[in-house]
């Protein structure tokens, strides 16, 4: 519906232009009646966290973020879209749901006057904060998330000289069937997407699933799961023949299709290679992923940085739960700077961070410029010449050892980024330094095996890094990270997923992220006390 002219001239008063987004901060303004002003200083003392809370943060500073998710030409004017970013900030920081926020609010004098809902004003529904988080979706609560931190960089309170990271599980909302369920749920699935587009031959395939059920009853679980496999790739043989409709891109039904074949080939896959890992757990959340952190578990990897200073976090990501820390440690690094346009001077890492091209990302003095500080892999001491002790041309394909004798003998390891040289072993026999390079006579035909790893340089400045006082105080207080992660999952509700789906995730933790920097920035501005349940 278009806004009438009524609405229009209504908010021009307010400041509102026409072909802007219809978020004018005046037109939101509340303007409290003295009567609720008298009980709100009667019932929020004026320590208070959430009166705080709204006396600290900037929370006008929000309609511009806000602003580019709501359409400048159709609608009446929103629910203020402020005060619903509020309701998202008091779910996280006290562990609600949509509709116990909404009832809390109505009762509870201090959320009403942090709300600045005055006390004849009523809340909106309860579903309309699920509208208003697929309005603004992971995008826009990073946007929201980022304008925080840039709030406290604009006090002074987070400097560039060191961030901290670390990450931690996040446990799926999720059940996770058996195999032989999970390939029948998709066969299901599958044959509802298709059913428009093929309706005779969905209805041909129901009839051999009756068949096929009647026919391996009383079979072990192995066979069965064959079977199904089995009849799961002979539907996706003709549903992947299926003609493409002129309006794909804009057919949903179709989509649905394109989706649930996707899902299909993917377990295909992870049944013909089982130990390729990566594994599909559910048709009800399929990023979901299985991965070890302590013990095993189902679900994500969420991942932040942190001002070791200020001790707010100032990024934060989610990987499904097989993802790869290491190299989200350059996307961290990556996202801040875009955001924030400055230059973080130094990152402090777990061992996960000892790779080689993760190292050379982030410390390349043309990229990230980023002084990385990690705790090297233990290196096993070694009586015989170490690689080190082999000088490498690159350019030419050879090495030379310590003797002066060289090789261009090499075999490529992919996996390990390394050239493996071998030297013949008419060149080691007779040579004075052979005791000191193998700990075994050479056998058969080849000497000496030395592997030369692309990113040796990057590992050897790491190992030094390892032997200075700036290290040994940099991992001081790397702790730090680990108790705020906690803090993130613990008391704002992170570490349990509330939604499925990765992007759904990514809402929730940067939200209980946002909660706990909040409660930070209180503690830096203004000190709460602890009897209000701020403690550190």
């Amino acid at each position: 519906m278009m806004v009438s002219v009524g609405t229009r001239a209504a908010l021009a008063g307010f400041g509102y232009k026409e072909g802007t987004a219809m978020l004018c901060p005046e037109y939101y303004r509340v303007r409290l009646s003295a009567f609720d002003e008298q009980v709100f200083r009667a019932f929020v003392p004026a320590q208070h966290p959430l009166r705080r809370a709204l006396e600290v943060i900037d929370w006008e500073g929000f309609y511009p973020v806000l602003a580019p998710y709501y359409s400048a030409h159709a609608g009446q004017p929103a629910i203020n879209p402020v005060r619903m970013l509020k309701l998202e900030y008091l779910r996280y920081q006290h562990s609600l749901s949509d509709g116990q926020v909404i009832q809390r609010s109505g009762t509870d004098v201090a959320f009403r006057y942090f709300l600045q809902l005055g006390v004849d004003e009523p809340l909106p529904d309860p579903s309309s904060l699920c509208v208003f988080r697929g309005r603004l979706g992971a995008e826009g609560f990073r946007a929201v998330f980022d304008r925080l931190v840039g709030m406290a960089r604009e006090h002074g309170l987070v400097q560039d000289r060191l961030r901290l990271k670390d990450a931690s599980h996040v446990i799926a909302n999720i059940a996770v069937p058996r195999t032989l369920a999970l390939v029948a749920q998709m066969r299901d699935q599958l044959l509802a997407a298709v059913e428009p587009f093929d309706a005779l031959r969905t209805q041909g395939e129901r009839i051999n699933i009756e068949l096929l059920r009647e026919r391996t009853a009383g079979q072990a679980a192995e066979e069965r799961l064959v079977a199904r496999v089995t009849h799961l790739r002979e539907i996706l043989a003709w549903v992947d023949e299926l003609p493409v409709p002129p309006d794909a891109d804009e057919n949903q039904a179709w989509q649905a299709v394109v989706d649930q074949r996707r899902l299909a080939h993917k377990i295909l896959a992870d049944q013909e290679a089982p130990e390729a890992g990566d594994r599909l757990l559910s048709l009800v959340d399929p990023e979901a992923r299985r991965a070890k952190h302590g013990a095993w578990y189902d679900g994500y990897l969420v991942d932040i940085s942190m001002d070791a200073d200020s001790e707010l976090i100032t990024q934060i990501n989610v990987l499904p739960a097989n993802g790869d820390e290491a190299a989200d440690a350059v996307e961290l690094v990556r996202r801040e700077e875009q955001a924030h346009g400055n230059d973080v001077l130094a990152l402090s890492l777990d061992g996960v961070g000892f790779n080689g091209p993760v190292l050379r990302a982030l410390e390349d003095p043309q990229g990230l410029a980023v002084n990385t500080i990690v705790p090297p892999s233990k290196e096993t001491p070694s009586a015989t010449f170490t690689p080190d002790d082999f000088v490498e041309d690159r350019e030419q394909g050879r090495v030379q050892c310590p003797a002066g004798q060289t090789s261009s003998s090499r075999l490529r390891n992919q996996r390990d980024h390394a050239w493996v040289y071998r030297f013949k072993r008419k060149t080691c026999d007779g040579c004075p330094l052979l005791g000191q390079c193998m700990s075994h006579p050479p056998r058969g035909t080849l000497g000496k095996t030395i592997r030369k790893n692309d990113y040796e340089a990057e590992y050897r400045r790491a190992r030094q890094k390892a032997t200075t006082a700036e290290y040994a105080a940099v991992r001081a207080t790397h702790p730090k990270v680990e108790r705020k992660l906690g803090e993130l999952l613990n008391r704002h509700g992170g570490r349990q997923a509330r939604y499925w789906g990765l992007r759904k995730v990514l809402i929730q933790e940067l939200m209980a992220g946002l909660a706990t920097n909040v409660k930070r920035l209180l503690r830096l501005r203004c000190a709460p006390r602890a009897a209000w349940g701020y403690a550190a």
